[in-house]
């Protein structure tokens, strides 16, 4: 069960309530990040993030994959999470369907050096073709190989531009981006003040350990300012939604 705190109190919200709460506005591009973190501030737990989750974490990241055009996250997230295979279920697939939507959200992996094996499961098994964005620095033999498997974007000389990859996409169609990490994509959207959105998940958890915090690498002086749209709650899990203020 999962109970809205606000901007309403409500009890018990349906799958359909939740889809028009995380409605995508309008306008596009708009970059949605989607992170958890325990109590005590780690993004993971023994180097991945599912221990962290509930149930109510499961069911809106599901509902959340199933509102976007394309799910973009860094290599190093797909090389701990796994990405193979179907990113989304076959009730997601007949309501995307239903909503005028592709069957199966695009899927596309940012990585500056290209360390992805043409070989593995996420290529063999993926429904769509993946993009791969990458910068004017990679290994070209890399980019050559992959380019069989992938579609490869540069989007960049030495580093990877966020708008970049934002602007691409949307020109593709794929204006609702739902990014699912990992802490150095959202450090660099965060330094490019790149970031409409964020849904966070804190879990009701204490880890105690040296886990990795949702953002690194933006050592920027200036302070983002995000305002809370929605709080709901499931089983002491708390998911917030903030968009960037004034972006709403």
């Amino acid at each position: 069960m999962i109970n809205q705190v606000l901007p309403a109190g409500a009890v018990d919200r349906t799958d359909e309530d939740l889809l028009a709460l995380y409605a995508y506005p309008a306008h596009s591009p708009w970059v949605r990040f989607n992170f958890i973190a325990s109590l005590d501030g780690s993004a993971t737990h023994q180097g991945v993030s599912a221990p962290l989750g509930n149930e109510g974490d499961r069911r809106l990241f599901g509902l959340l994959r199933r509102l976007c055009d394309v799910i973009l996250v860094g290599a190093g997230t797909v090389r701990a999470e796994g990405y193979a295979g179907p990113l989304v279920s076959e009730e997601d697939t007949r309501w995307r369907v239903a909503h005028g939507m592709s069957g199966h959200p695009a899927l596309a992996i940012i990585s500056g050096t290209l360390g992805l094996d043409r070989d593995s499961e996420l290529f063999q098994r993926s429904p769509v073709r993946p993009v791969l964005f990458t910068a004017a620095t990679a290994n070209p033999e890399r980019v050559r190989s992959l380019s069989e498997v992938a579609d490869v974007v540069v989007v960049g000389e030495d580093r990877i531009d966020s708008r970049t990859c934002a602007d691409w996409l949307h020109s593709r169609g794929l204006g609702r981006i739902l990014c699912e990490g990992g802490p150095g994509i959202f450090g660099g959207f965060i330094a490019e003040d790149s970031v409409n959105e964020l849904c966070l998940s804190v879990s009701p958890l204490l880890t105690g350990g040296e886990g990795t915090r949702i953002s690194a690498g933006a050592d920027n002086p200036q302070l983002r300012a995000m305002t809370l749209a929605s709080l709901l709650e499931s089983n002491s899990a708390l998911f917030g939604r903030w968009v960037r203020s004034g972006g709403a």
